[in-house]
């Protein structure tokens, strides 16, 4: 899932932090949610999840005010411990950045940092911005992340204000009867993703060569790791979220690549879930 599954319409709370970096999209196509054109979001998997978050947020501020719950969270070492912390930050982006996590599983997130530690360098690409882009700023030599979502990519920027190595463009979809690359996600049907996966391109074309770490966990994913190989140094990685889903995995499968899939404990999720770390065959 995408962080701004949680994040519900363009017209949403603002953001607290800092001043709302200037949107690079594209002038012309584009579409807002304030004018009627992309569908709600109202599928019972949707409220299901909304319903969750709202109660583990609840939940977290009533422990805070009786003292049983810190403010601080637990070091990540202890892996339970901050696991348990962080269901009081349920689709709470910027909760879950002050974890000091991105939203995939604990044992890929070990892995994603002691290899950035290995190569302070890198140059990362991301498609789907939230807590990942935060955490990857503070890692990376620079990040380039593109979202999808008006409303949340604008809060996201808010956060990355004074953050000189991170860029984040919002890239919406386009209305289409036939999407060129559409997304299996539930309520996004007609919309071509288009420019938003191939967002990479223009990237690199104006940047300095390839990518060491690119990210997919935004839409149209399958599109997306096609979109990603031509871009990715021979020795770089790619890191694909949710990856237990059947179309994920297919598209892994058809591709010239090699996963390795780290399973389990996700932050702020009460289930287990995949991710995983893909190479160039």
């Amino acid at each position: 899932m995408t962080e701004a599954d949680g994040f519900g319409s363009e017209d949403g709370q603002p953001g607290k932090f800092g001043t709302v970096l200037p949107v690079r999209s594209s002038q012309d196509g584009g579409i807002r949610r304030g004018e009627g054109l992309l569908p709600p979001f109202a599928s019972a998997i949707g409220a299901i999840k909304k319903v969750y978050a709202a109660g583990a947020q609840g939940t977290g501020r009533l422990l805070g005010r009786v003292g049983i719950l810190d403010d601080d969270p637990p070091s990540r070492d202890h892996r339970l411990r901050h696991w348990a912390f962080s269901l009081t930050r349920a689709h709470d982006s910027i909760g879950i950045a002050k974890l000091d996590v991105p939203w995939w599983t604990y044992k890929s997130i070990d892995e994603v940092e002691a290899w950035l530690t290995a190569h302070p360098a890198a140059r990362v690409f991301e498609w789907g911005s939230g807590a990942s882009t935060i955490w990857l700023a503070k890692r990376a030599a620079e990040v380039h992340s593109v979202e999808h979502h008006a409303g949340f990519g604008r809060m996201i920027q808010e956060q990355l204000a004074g953050t000189p190595n991170a860029t984040l463009d919002i890239v919406e979809p386009e209305a289409s009867d036939a999407p060129a690359i559409g997304s299996a996600k539930e309520g996004h049907g007609g919309l071509d993703f288009s420019r938003y996966v191939h967002h990479i391109d223009e990237v690199a074309e104006h940047g300095e060569g390839m990518f060491d770490l690119i990210v997919i966990d935004g839409r149209a994913r399958e599109a997306c790791l096609t979109a990603a190989i031509p871009h990715l140094a021979p020795d770089g990685i790619i890191v694909f979220d949710n990856t237990m889903r059947r179309r994920y995995q297919r598209a892994i499968k058809a591709a010239p690549v090699v996963e390795r899939a780290f399973r389990g404990l996700t932050p702020t999720l009460p289930y287990p879930d995949q991710t995983s770390i893909i190479t160039l065959r």
